[in-house]
């Protein structure tokens, strides 16, 4: 069954948002929306997929296929995308040999899938066909342990999956043990071995969560959940070797009460670092120096709305589209590119318990119109 209308793309005009949710109240699966690059403006949102828990969805590096977590049934469901008309056609649904998948990773040849399984502690990877189909899923490791804090790291509890930009590593945060783990990554045997230096420690109790690359493919940055702070590294592409450079506070200085940083981004130019505060309900802007690998706080931009736990930045670097879990709202910044500066765009889009936001980057006419069509998983 098709789960997207045919798109006509003669004129590009607007581009595609994926939204994944929790559905515990509301919201049904995988929403989708139009985006117009020039003003910032959202179109009505779609549900597209109607699936348990899709809290987190990822696309192949050709854009032809969509990967999304159904974290209450522990599945990981594919999806085929046409690529002209933008269509979803379903693809069998595989376990995620684990509890509550999280995070999902497609590497660079397309070939394989990497999932977090938060609740196991347990990292696997699953052979993606050529036609996009998932295999079963390798169980390849499995961490043991615990950290400082009295109940969010009695247990290990793997929150995210980040391929490296040479496709050679994939680091895996866990919260529950205050590590970042690195791992040699072979998409051909879909293996992940312990690289020479096999974790970097960080604070104890900060709970590392999300890990992201700068450009340059020599930095990288983990934003840490437990004690709301985000850390900048030297990476080295050769053996994947970590260096803490800095650490931040992810609040300002006369902020008091609880705050659960949850996603980071880096701008595309590489000079500015994105987080996400969930209790202070902001995004945290952060200049980088390449040259000292220091972080420089600019300022605290309120998501409008609470909870804002998954945000992104558009390709070109102009817009920034926060998804507020806890208000059901899309909401929509202008970047300034020279600055890094964020400046709120009217509107947005109400979209229950949005827990994931994704772009397309494939250009819509503007005269196509949605149809709605659902697909129904599990």
């Amino acid at each position: 069954m098709l789960l997207f209308p045919a798109m006509s793309i003669t004129v590009a005009a607007e581009e595609l948002i994926y939204i994944g949710t929790y559905t515990r109240t509301t919201s049904q699966g995988i929403y989708a929306m139009r985006f117009d690059p020039n003003t910032g403006a959202l179109g009505a949102p779609e549900l597209v997929a109607q699936t348990p828990d899709p809290s987190f969805v990822s696309l192949s590096p050709s854009r032809n296929h969509l990967y999304a977590v159904s974290e209450s049934n522990a599945m990981i469901v594919p999806f085929r995308i046409d690529p002209a008309t933008r269509r979803l056609t379903p693809l069998p649904a595989r376990s995620c040999d684990g509890k509550s998948p999280c995070y999902l990773a497609v590497d660079r040849t397309g070939r394989a899938l990497i999932a977090a399984n938060y609740h196991t502690g347990r990292v696997i990877i699953l052979p993606i066909a050529t036609d996009g189909a998932l295999g079963a899923p390798h169980p390849v490791r499995t961490h043991r342990g615990k950290s400082v804090h009295p109940t969010r790291q009695m247990a290990p509890h793997i929150h995210s999956a980040t391929l490296s930009p040479n496709n050679r590593y994939a680091i895996i945060c866990d919260l529950g043990l205050d590590k970042i783990f690195i791992y040699a990554f072979d998409p051909v045997r879909a293996s992940l071995t312990p690289a020479a230096t096999p974790y970097v420690a960080t604070a104890p109790g900060a709970g590392p969560r999300h890990f992201a690359f700068a450009p340059d493919g020599r930095h990288a940055f983990v934003i840490n959940e437990l004690d709301s702070t985000l850390s900048s590294f030297a990476y080295e592409p050769a053996n994947g070797a970590l260096t803490l450079l800095a650490t931040h506070s992810t609040l300002p200085a006369n902020f008091s009460g609880d705050n659960f940083p949850a996603e980071i981004r880096v701008h595309p130019n590489g000079h500015f670092v994105y987080g996400s505060n969930r209790g202070h309900d902001s995004i945290a802007v952060f200049a980088f120096d390449h040259l000292t690998g220091q972080l420089a706080p600019l300022e605290w931009m309120s998501t409008g709305g609470r909870n804002p736990r998954s945000f992104t930045i558009s390709p070109d670097g102009t817009w920034l589209v926060a998804a507020n879990q806890d208000s059901d709202s899309i909401k929509v910044f202008r970047v300034n590119v020279q600055t890094g500066r964020l400046s709120a765009v009217e509107g947005g889009a109400a979209v229950p318990m949005p827990a994931c936001v994704l772009f397309d980057h494939f250009a819509l006419s503007p005269s196509a119109t949605p149809t709605g069509v659902l697909y129904r998983q599990g």
